[in-house]
């Protein structure tokens, strides 16, 4: 499967954390930039941080429940292969990341069965990381 590359801008409100976080946290490479926003490739994709004052959902996130927890709404990310997630789940954990959702298999042994975790950026967004070991359950009902 070839997938187009996507595009998201997101707001934050304390643009020198944010762009610490996503540089060093994640390790990801950082394209142009300006005084108000900063481009990294999120994994393929170009991720934009804008400074912008804080929303309401960074203040009040609200929540929906799946297998159990609590999933933030919204959030965004990208799945993984499976060996680069559980880097990255490594990665965070050795950074003593606090997690919104721990690094877990949700719908274990059921369709659709794939690792995820949820943590937030320093300005309150909420971001997923998954993996399928068959990315063929990516949309299986």
């Amino acid at each position: 499967m070839t997938l187009s590359p996507f595009h998201l801008a997101i707001p934050v409100h304390d643009l020198p954390a944010a762009r610490k976080f996503y540089g060093e946290v994640f390790g990801l490479p950082e394209g142009r930039s300006d005084t108000q926003w900063v481009d990294f490739n999120f994994f393929g994709h170009q991720l934009v941080i804008h400074q912008h004052p804080k929303t309401d959902a960074q203040t009040n996130a609200h929540t929906n429940a799946v297998d159990g927890h609590n999933v933030p709404v919204p959030h965004f990310g990208v799945v993984l292969e499976w060996s680069q997630w559980e880097a990255l789940a490594k990665r965070l954990q050795a950074l003593n990341t606090a997690f919104v959702i721990d690094p877990y298999i949700r719908f274990e042994g059921q369709v659709g069965e794939q690792a995820t975790m949820f943590l937030l950026d320093p300005c309150g967004n909420a971001l997923e990381f998954k993996a399928f070991k068959d990315i063929n359950q990516l949309f299986a009902k």
